[in-house]
């Protein structure tokens, strides 16, 4: 016998077998049915999932809904004594001038604490104050009388007051503004001294 060759005839016949069965793990066909069942698990749980999200955006969706349908109501809950007070103020009127004065002046008081409570607040400058572009609308521009000096650009008389919710402008305020004074003989710019 030469040294190097195999030899073929004491060798046993092995059943041949996959690695893992050998060694004691699951076979195949088990596996992939456990993946095929995990895999059907994550399906149900997404779907779940995405239902539930879907449930809560409708829910959202119709709060926000009734939010903005109802989002005056305590202002109206507060305007109705306004109402209540106007009728009988007109009620009375025929009675006595005095009263329908006084019914008119507690209506102006209630109106203004149901604004004043729906965060509502006057825009009302004093004369002297800068004119803001951003609060004020200028009507109208006036120089100051001789011996009077006014500061150009600030607040003269207000027409009307303004209202801003919050922060935002509802109306700005109707004011007169001062304009810088102009010197005796000097010649303003017109129009056609511009092209």
């Amino acid at each position: 016998m030469r040294r190097g060759r195999p030899q073929f005839d004491k060798m046993q016949e092995e059943s041949v077998q996959p690695k893992e069965a050998q060694n004691g793990a699951k076979p195949l066909e088990q596996q992939l049915a456990e993946a095929q069942a995990q895999v059907e698990q994550q399906r149900d749980a997404m779907l779940r999932a995405l239902a539930d999200a879907e449930n809560a955006r409708k829910r959202f969706q119709a709060e926000a809904a009734n939010a903005q349908k109802y989002a005056l109501e305590r202002f109206a809950e507060a305007l109705l004594p306004v109402i209540d007070s106007l009728e009988a103020a007109l009620a009375n009127a025929e009675a006595s001038p005095q009263a329908l004065r006084d019914g008119v002046q507690l209506t102006l008081r209630q109106m203004t604490a149901a604004m004043e409570k729906a965060r509502v607040s006057a825009i009302a400058p004093v004369a002297g104050e800068r004119f803001d572009p951003y609060r004020h609308q200028a009507m109208a521009t006036v120089e100051s009388p001789p011996g009077e000096t006014r500061e150009p650009n600030t607040v003269v008389a207000v027409m009307q007051k303004g209202y801003q919710l919050h922060d935002r402008v509802l109306r700005p305020a109707l004011v007169t503004v001062a304009k810088p004074v102009e010197k005796a003989g000097a010649n303003p710019i017109s129009d056609t001294d511009l092209d």
